[in-house]
């Protein structure tokens, strides 16, 4: 009976830190424009890609490589650029304190964050270069 309760305990504590059990494999990522404008985001990353109407909320695969996004305004203004890829420290050091050291977690990549809530940088729209307008007097 000891040696049951015993097993059973170290399978769990052995287990609890492990990010491929506790984590789900999407997040999501609540993006937006620096200028408050609409448009649409194309997300990817070596798990998949996404697209997401601007401003938005898309779910993404953890990854442990950077998120490449390329936008547009509805205006037609355009921006790339990406969001790297962070471990989550509380996973890491349960997976080495547990000693399975994070080999699955490595494998799927499930101890991987990206930053929840993003603000994509776009140049300001130009502003439309007025004509004089010539007055014209009401008789």
């Amino acid at each position: 009976m000891n040696t049951k309760l015993i097993a059973l305990a170290t399978a769990g504590l052995m287990l609890s830190g492990c990010a491929t059990i506790v984590n789900d494999p999407n997040i999501p990522v609540t993006a937006s424009f620096s200028d408050g404008s609409e448009g649409s985001c194309h997300f990817q990353n070596k798990r998949g890609a996404w697209t997401a109407n601007m401003p938005g909320t898309v779910m993404i695969r953890r990854s442990d490589d950077s998120l490449i996004y390329r936008c547009e305004t509805d205006d037609g203004r355009q921006t790339t650029g990406s969001i790297t890829s962070e471990i989550e420290s509380g996973k890491l050091a349960a997976s080495v304190i547990f000693w399975d050291l994070g080999i699955t977690d490595a494998i799927t990549d499930k101890h991987r964050t990206y930053q929840g809530n993003i603000v994509i940088p776009v140049k300001k729209a130009d502003e439309p270069i007025e004509e004089a307008s010539q007055g014209s007097s009401a008789s």
